[in-house]
């Protein structure tokens, strides 16, 4: 269903269609505050960490891409869900750092997963907003009859992007890969969707060299020390979208799915840095301990802090149980989505190291 004159964004519902499993994969190499020591001062680092709350985070050493990650994540799922490789109709790699600018991930991953050769396998470029997006266009998917099981491989390696110079992203960003099994289903409880986006934020938050664009920033006075290869990320601009945005975002969510935040079992948010979270929470006034937060041991893990965020905070429960959830991204692009669903109780959902 499509409302004609959105609020905050287009208001899409689904049906049809529910998550069988989640999978996450993240680096065995621990990045510890203490590892930036001599490279930034000692207070600098403090001053940093007290924003945005992490403490260490996961990098890939070597040639280990955002690719190997999910395929891992994804073998692990197909195992533990018991499929028939055949059964997948469709693989979507949501990333904005690729394993190569082309061919697309999503072509490799279906050969390396030994998938069918009728499996639809595409990719997104889509950051901090990626998986509620995944999770509207693998279920509109399913619902159209396109597909009944899809899967959503989700990640970024933003460690092989960072600046290791500039500390406003080089402590803030972690590695992660996570893939998500969609399946038909026939129960009629809708998803409810609110996705939007404004490109005229596009230059906070971005990398201006490295693809086929000549790069049109360098009249920028912000970008005429960095390297233009490398992450810039204006966080005062971010932080103030951020706030401008996601308030009304989820309040129109609780309002267009018909409830009340005490309803939730969980409000997951993309992990963008604690001090932004923790304003959000109190701004929106939601109970902390149905809000989860895990930036701390992993970083700004990209379109991949939600499901990560399910696996290292939810796991336990949505083995057993149904929640109602609430799921909002927020960043790059800009771009924006939200997702009213209830997930499990679920066969799977585990986190992997690599």
């Amino acid at each position: 269903m499509l409302e004609n004159q959105p609020t905050i964004g287009r208001e899409i519902l689904t049906t049809g269609a529910q998550i069988a499993g989640i999978v996450s994969c993240v680096p065995r190499n621990e990045v510890w505050n203490d590892h930036f020591v001599g490279r930034f001062t000692e207070s600098d680092i403090e001053d940093v960490v007290k924003v945005i709350g992490v403490k260490k985070r996961r990098w890939v050493e070597g040639d280990v891409t955002t690719g190997d990650l999910c395929s891992h994540a994804a073998k692990k799922l197909l195992v533990g869900l018991e499929w028939d490789l055949t059964s997948v109709d469709a693989l979507i790699f949501v990333s904005q750092t690729p394993d190569y600018k082309l061919p697309a991930t999503a072509c490799v991953l279906q050969s390396e997963l030994g998938l069918s050769t009728s499996c639809i396998a595409f990719d997104i470029n889509l950051g901090c907003s990626g998986y509620p997006y995944a999770l509207w266009l693998g279920m509109t998917m399913i619902q159209t009859g396109a597909a009944r099981r899809v899967l959503l491989a989700v990640g970024d390696t933003i460690s092989k992007v960072v600046d290791p110079d500039d500390r406003s992203t080089a402590l803030l960003f972690g590695d992660a890969g996570t893939v998500t099994a969609l399946e038909s289903s026939d129960s009629k409880e809708a998803t409810h969707y609110i996705l939007g986006s404004d490109g005229q934020g596009a230059t906070n938050l971005v990398v201006p060299k490295g693809a086929c664009k000549t790069n049109t920033l360098a009249e920028d006075v912000s970008l005429r020390s960095k390297d233009l290869a490398f992450l810039h990320m204006d966080g005062g601009e971010v932080f103030n979208f951020t706030l401008r945005t996601v308030p009304k975002l989820l309040t129109r969510t609780l309002e267009f799915a018909g409830y009340d935040s005490c309803d939730y079992d969980a409000f997951l948010f993309h992990q963008a840095n604690l001090f932004m979270l923790m304003h959000l929470i109190k701004k929106l006034k939601l109970p902390h301990d149905c809000t989860p937060i895990n930036i701390d041991c992993y970083g700004n893990t990209s379109c991949a802090s939600i499901p990560l965020l399910i696996t290292t905070n939810l796991a336990e429960r949505l083995r057993k149980e149904s929640l109602l959830i609430s799921m909002v991204g927020f960043g790059v692009g800009y771009s924006w989505a939200s997702a009213s669903m209830r997930v499990g109780p679920l066969k799977i959902v585990e986190l992997i190291e690599i």
